[in-house]
């Protein structure tokens, strides 16, 4: 249906070029090494977490596709499936399906078990603080 389409550069450029950006239209490709800086109409297609189209990724070049019918005038819509980032990404999109994010379902139990790793590691810092003998004064 549509290609996504634009300079290929690294991860680290693209991290370089938009440092601080409020918005980007970058796409990581599979290999981790190659990012799309978007250009074109399939840059501009919105999030949603109940999409109408889905992107794939064939022979070195990103296409997004329609997944059901889709009515003259409906919105294309696909579902960012953000990765690698901790900055907050919420979704607005309003569909009942609707996660609250716009990463995916996978890198967000990332993040989850990454904090409860943290809090694991901190809850037993603790732990060992406060089973250490304390020294006592003499008398």
């Amino acid at each position: 249906m549509l290609e996504y389409t634009g300079p290929r550069i690294s991860p680290d450029e693209a991290d370089r070029l938009y440092e601080g950006a409020p918005r980007t239209y970058l796409y990581g490709l599979d290999d981790g090494k190659t990012v799309i800086d978007g250009e074109g109409l399939a840059a501009y297609l919105n999030h949603s977490c109940d999409p109408n189209c889905e992107i794939d990724e064939i022979k070195g070049r990103v296409w997004i596709f329609a997944i059901r019918n889709i009515a003259a005038g409906e919105e294309l819509l696909w579902d960012y499936n953000l990765y690698d980032d901790d900055d907050p990404a919420p979704c607005h999109c309003g569909s009942p399906k609707c996660r609250g994010t716009m990463y995916s379902r996978e890198w967000m139990a990332k993040l989850r078990r990454r904090e409860a790793r943290k809090k694991k590691q901190k809850g037993t810092s603790a732990q060992k603080r406060k089973s250490k003998p304390g020294r006592e004064a003499a008398a």
